[in-house]
């Protein structure tokens, strides 16, 4: 067996440690059991790697991917931000209202011409215009926005690209 694959600061993977990080990551429900025949590891080692990548932070959490649409949250779109620089501690402001703000699943800092890139699920339209106008617009921090709309999704893995 190979030793070293991927070191982070103090731990060390190996391929049976990315194998089962590429089958929670795949399916999160599997049972120990199951994951240990799928590994080719006894269950008692296969609980103990799992254990060690959950204290190590490698696996962060298991949750439920919910559907949103299903749910009637028919709306997706990316709405990128530029920030007004005037403001002291305009970064940290717009970070704490924005994580108020439940229609926006996802928020990353970027390059380039914007700031922010924020991920936002609503209803419809109208819950889309509401958004904007009473909640976004009220964000003094940001100074522009721009909006696309996502039409459909050809991709969604939960899988990283990791050497497995």
């Amino acid at each position: 067996m190979e030793k070293i694959i991927v070191q982070t600061t103090e731990l060390k993977l190996d391929k049976l440690d990315l194998k089962i990080l590429k089958r929670l990551q795949e399916n999160g429900k599997i049972s120990n059991l199951q994951l240990s025949g799928e590994i080719g590891l006894s269950p008692a080692p296969t609980l103990e790697r799992v254990k060690k990548l959950e204290l190590a932070n490698v696996i962060k959490s298991y949750h439920a991917s919910v559907n949103g649409a299903v749910l009637g949250l028919g709306v997706k779109a990316f709405i990128q931000i530029s920030l007004v620089r005037q403001i002291d501690n305009v970064m940290s402001k717009f970070n704490d209202r924005i994580n108020k703000i439940d229609e926006v699943v996802e928020c990353f800092q970027v390059t380039g011409n914007f700031d922010y890139m924020l991920k936002v699920l609503v209803k419809d339209i109208p819950a889309f215009e509401k958004l904007i106008g009473e909640k976004l617009s009220k964000v003094e921090e940001i100074r522009q926005m721009q909006t696309t709309v996502i039409l459909s999704q050809t991709k969604d893995t939960k899988v990283l690209p990791v050497e497995y």
